[in-house]
């Protein structure tokens, strides 16, 4: 084969191979798409240290840990709507994860005063 004909053939199948593959897949979970949306179950307020979790749904797990990892709370069987805590370190952000009983789970980022 001579060499402007191999380039050529090198260049064709890259240029095919990138039009046919996608750079990323796409994601069609619903629950990405509800997160999207910003509808969740649940509100997360805040009074200075005291965090109220109130759900449509019933909570299972809760898991709350500080911005430097450290876990500060972790519920299990809650099984309530409703839960309250109060915030016992002196840091401003906080990551709670919330596990309902149908097995969705969520996260997000607060911050207390």
């Amino acid at each position: 084969m001579r060499p402007a004909i191999r380039i050529i053939f090198v260049i064709f199948s890259l240029t095919c191979s990138s039009i046919v593959l996608p750079a990323q897949p796409v994601n069609t979970s619903t629950t990405v798409k509800e997160n999207e949306k910003g509808s969740k179950p649940y509100r997360i307020l805040t009074s200075g240290k005291l965090v109220t979790i109130k759900s449509s749904k019933a909570i299972k797990n809760l898991m709350v840990w500080s911005s430097g990892g450290n876990r500060i709370l972790e519920e299990k069987d809650i099984n309530a709507s409703n839960y309250s805590f109060r915030i016992t370190v002196n840091e401003k952000v906080f990551f709670v994860m919330v596990q309902l009983t149908n097995g969705k789970t969520y996260s997000e980022k607060i911050g207390v005063q």
